[in-house]
């Protein structure tokens, strides 16, 4: 990263260049407020602006205010002494980054510095990925011309443009990911993030940090500020995925974040607005956790504004040859690498697995048939004509 430091001690300024640029990082400095913002106003920009607060005539938070009017603002960690830590806070509610406590450890200024680095490398992979997550999403890739799909495409239709919060329901492996985000990236939130957050793989208090975030010295361990998901999503949207078996403390939290439209990070006081489109899917049977009390009938009936089921994949067999030639077409096939004995053996199949299971057997089939023709005789032995079940 390209980091300016700002502090009217030069040896503090040399001491925090020497350590940075052995963590590789590019570094110049400024010994004022005044310097720090000719240095802003240039056009190489800056990623990470580390400021003292206490300086004379521009001090930190007149070099905070500079930063963010820049057209790529820097993220700005403010230095400041115990005396001054309510300022530190108030900047953060100004955009600061975070805030570090004179002395401080250099493990925790490389550690926080480093936190940033990684945060700016995942957005430049986003940025990278977002065409490709464009053109994979579009509802063209929402292969299916059965009843049930044609359907499901119409309510789409109606809702894609709403703010109204969605409920996807589908067994396992139907596409209830896919469907949320072709909803995300044809929609008017289109340029804004889509975060997804798997539900299972956060348990109890940890998915409730993983959503809301959690504030410095919130509890052991918590060495810097995090932002939630809902505060990465912004404007944008995000997708809970496998909502159905989460901790019934974080439902009522989750609970009141969809109802205000506002969250409270964990150790913090402030009330934040989130402003995100909720999406949700379950594979569950949402009235069967009702009557057992697994899940609040309340946050089920914020939810579900507007459900849209996913049909399983044995109840729209129709849909097989096509998902079949659109698989192949997307590893450089054309329709004529099956047959047709195979089509039907495929067809004939129950598929507990969905779409992804037939996904993945197609995928199975390149790797195994080389250059010769899909035959159903190079299907795997449980897939045969008459399984169906």
């Amino acid at each position: 990263m390209k980091i300016l430091v700002v502090d009217d001690e030069r040896k503090m300024c040399n001491i925090m260049k020497a350590i940075l640029e052995g963590e590789n990082h590019s570094v110049e400095s400024a010994g004022n407020g005044q310097e720090a913002l000719k240095l802003l106003g240039r056009e190489d920009k800056f990623d990470l602006v580390i400021t003292d607060l206490m300086m004379p005539e521009v001090d930190g938070m007149e070099v905070l205010k500079g930063s963010k009017q820049v057209k790529s603002p820097p993220e700005v960690i403010i230095m400041t002494a115990y005396a001054t830590v309510q300022t530190a806070v108030t900047a953060m509610k100004m955009g600061a980054y975070d805030y570090l406590i004179k002395p401080f450890e250099i493990d925790e200024l490389k550690f926080m510095v480093k936190r940033i680095a990684d945060q700016k490398r995942l957005l430049a992979e986003n940025i990278e990925l977002k065409q490709q997550l464009e053109a994979k999403y579009e509802f063209e890739n929402l292969v299916g011309r059965s009843s049930k799909m044609m359907d499901l495409f119409e309510l789409v239709k109606k809702i894609i443009s709403t703010n109204t919060t969605i409920l996807i329901r589908g067994e396992s492996g139907t596409g209830k990911a896919l469907l949320a985000r072709a909803i995300h990236y044809n929609s008017p939130r289109r340029e804004k993030p889509f975060i997804k957050v798997h539900c299972p793989a956060f348990p109890g208090q940890v998915l409730e940090h993983e959503l809301f975030g959690y504030e410095k010295g919130a509890f052991i361990g918590a060495l810097y500020r995090k932002l939630g998901r809902f505060d990465l999503a912004g404007d944008g949207t995000i997708f809970l995925d496998e909502i159905g078996d989460i901790d019934p403390a974080i439902q009522a939290k989750l609970l009141r974040a969809i109802q205000d439209k506002a969250i409270i990070r964990v150790g913090g006081i402030e009330t934040i607005p989130v402003h995100s489109r909720v999406i949700a899917a379950t594979n569950i049977d949402m009235e069967k956790a009702l009557e057992e009390n697994r899940f609040r009938d309340d946050l089920y009936y914020r939810l579900n504004v507007f459900p849209l089921f996913i049909s399983p994949l044995r109840e729209r067999v129709d849909d097989i040859p096509d998902l079949c030639y659109h698989f192949l077409n997307r590893l450089g096939y054309g329709p004529e690498k099956i047959d047709k004995e195979a089509i039907d053996s495929l067809m004939n199949y129950s598929w507990p697995g969905n779409v992804q299971e037939l996904e993945n057997i197609i995928e199975r089939m390149i790797v195994l048939s080389g250059e010769e023709i899909i035959t159903a005789d190079m299907l795997p032995p449980h897939i045969k004509v008459g399984s169906r079940k």
